[in-house]
């Protein structure tokens, strides 16, 4: 018995809580180290998740929205387009206009600087070649 704390069993406490301490350290590390190893394991998983997507040809989160974005606007133009030429077809009604005509510009000149050269046409015959002229001899001598 120790007379300062009064505990009958002080050395043998002792010894186990050093044997305790030790097996807690131990743990710790131990547990610290498969912490480890699990983070590892994910971002490698998470790596070859990656590669194995990307060589699979998925698009991106924001280029889906884009397109989808888009397929909702054609749709939506879609319907008016058609909500218009059902109306065109009864006849009676008129359907307001979608789209004003461009005003006409007048045709640019041609300036003679301007002027491109006429292309060539190809030959769509075969010409023959004209024959050359054959001197007679002189026989008058």
């Amino acid at each position: 018995m120790d007379p300062k704390l009064g505990l009958r069993w002080s050395y043998n406490m002792q010894s186990q809580n050093k044997f305790f301490d030790d097996l807690a350290k131990v743990l710790n590390g131990l547990a610290g180290t498969m912490a480890g190893v699990g983070r590892e394991a994910e971002s490698s998983a998470r790596e070859r998740a990656k590669e194995w997507f990307g060589g699979m040809d998925f698009v991106s989160r924001e280029e889906f929205d884009a397109v989808k974005d888009m397929a909702a606007k054609a749709r939506a133009e879609a319907d008016a387009l058609k909500k218009r030429v059902d109306a065109l077809e009864k006849g009676g009604t008129k359907a307001p206009a979608a789209r004003k005509p461009a005003a006409k510009r007048p045709a640019a000149r041609k300036t003679a600087s301007k002027a491109k050269p006429a292309a060539r046409k190809p030959a769509t015959t075969r010409k023959t070649a004209a024959k050359p002229a054959v001197k007679k001899p002189n026989s008058s001598k």
